[in-house]
């Protein structure tokens, strides 16, 4: 599959993004062929937590949408498969310990954006883990997730719009297909 680094306009950032949320519930929701439970697709999950919120939703809609002053966006790299859910960001949904440093500006919001790279049970061969991004976006007001995100990382998304890496990581597969981890099986039978 063809990947490419570009900065993106609003316009293909927006395009980029209802084609990832349109593939990504399907993944979810094992739709897409993932061979039982013994392989399942490795990706970028997207979850959001409202103003005023401590807990992760997934979302099911893509960050093509507006977000709300005060919420908290939330990208994992993670795995799922027909008997498996993807997880969610390890640090819970804070704005206000994620913005506390940012004040707020007239004609401006401020997001609050965890990436959470994922678990070393699932990072591709030969790849490290990078650290986590915490930080609060300063943006225009009618900003989308997807340019939230590109606000604070560097995107790579395929040529049909799925992303495929953050911050360059992972560096070259794009929603990749593979076996289950045994530590993601034993996990299920404790």
């Amino acid at each position: 599959m063809k990947t490419s680094t570009k900065i993106f306009s609003r316009r293909k950032l927006t395009r980029t993004f209802l084609i990832s949320a349109l593939i990504s519930p399907l993944i979810f929701a094992g739709l897409l062929p993932a061979n039982g439970s013994k392989t399942g697709y490795r990706y970028w999950g997207y979850f959001q937590a409202p103003p005023n919120s401590n807990s992760w939703v997934m979302a099911m809609t893509g960050p093509t949408s507006s977000v709300t002053d005060g919420s908290v966006e939330g990208w994992i790299h993670t795995f799922s498969n027909e008997i498996i859910s993807a997880a969610q960001p390890k640090p819970l949904p804070n704005f206000a310990k994620l913005c506390k440093k940012v004040k707020p500006v007239a004609d401006k919001k401020r997001v609050g954006l965890i990436v959470d790279f994922g678990t070393s049970a699932i990072r591709p061969k030969y790849e490290s883990l990078p650290r986590r991004v915490r930080t609060c976006i300063l943006i225009e007001p009618n900003a989308n997730g997807a340019e939230i995100l590109a606000a604070a990382t560097k995107i790579r998304a395929s040529a049909s719009g799925f992303i495929c890496g953050i911050n360059g990581y992972p560096a070259k597969e794009c929603s990749a297909e593979i076996k289950t981890p045994r530590t993601l099986l034993k996990n299920l039978k404790k």
